[in-house]
């Protein structure tokens, strides 16, 4: 199948150090070596908070991801293994942790560092919960279509804050916000772009909105104030 190509209006970039192209990217030879560090890459980018890592269960959640890697899942998993290895020795990645759990995977950068050394003195410990897996190939609706398909005719004003908004904002969590809107019968994008705002300001839990994407009662009292 043939990639249909990038879309005109591309969000969520994900960033990758220049270093990865001028010193890292010209060493790898191996595919499972450039499939998981890349992979590592993508999903670090989507967390919050101050210290980004994942464990290696995590990786071997995304079945899209292990079909990718192997035929079965087996050799998916030892494919997986090998890359990860590979891209440790090469110092792009760091694994750390302490003997019987699953060690954490993170960046060769200053807080990856810290956090290995930390763990070595016994100063830290990582949480042996996995993140649960997220939605790596899902497709997300155009901003645009969202807000036709549930406001109304776009205008050349409302279309610069949607464009603003895309690039400011992931996806899931503008899919999320229209949601909310429109089962709160909240058709605008002023009440939209609030809920993104506070989200931004206040943070969100991913992980709990990505295994429960229910509009709680909780979240209902906390949208309130925006209900006018």
């Amino acid at each position: 199948m043939t990639f249909p190509g990038f879309p005109e209006e591309t969000t969520n970039q994900i960033r990758i150090p220049e270093q990865f192209f001028r010193h890292v990217l010209p060493g790898i030879d191996k595919l499972d070596e450039m499939k998981v560090t890349l992979y590592v890459f993508w999903r670090l980018e989507r967390m919050e908070g101050v210290f980004h890592y994942l464990h290696l269960g995590d990786l071997l959640q995304d079945t899209q991801f292990i079909n990718s890697m192997g035929k079965d899942s087996d050799k998916a998993r030892k494919a997986i293994e090998a890359g990860l290895r590979r891209a440790v020795r090469r110092g792009t990645l760091l694994q750390a942790g302490v003997e019987g759990q699953d060690k954490i995977i993170c960046l060769n950068s200053a807080k990856g560092r810290a956090a290995v050394e930390a763990i070595k003195r016994g100063e830290w410990q990582a949480s042996p919960a996995s993140y649960p897996p997220i939605e790596t190939y899902l497709e997300h609706p155009n901003i645009f279509l969202l807000y036709e398909a549930n406001i109304g005719p776009l205008t050349p004003m409302i279309a610069d804050a949607l464009r603003d908004a895309e690039k400011t904002y992931q996806a899931n969590w503008i899919e999320d916000a229209f949601r909310i809107a429109v089962e709160r019968n909240k058709r605008n994008w002023h009440y939209i772009e609030a809920i993104l705002h506070r989200w931004q300001e206040g943070g969100r839990d991913d992980r709990k909105d990505q295994s429960d994407r229910r509009d709680t009662e909780e979240a209902r009292r906390r949208y309130a104030q925006w209900d006018k």
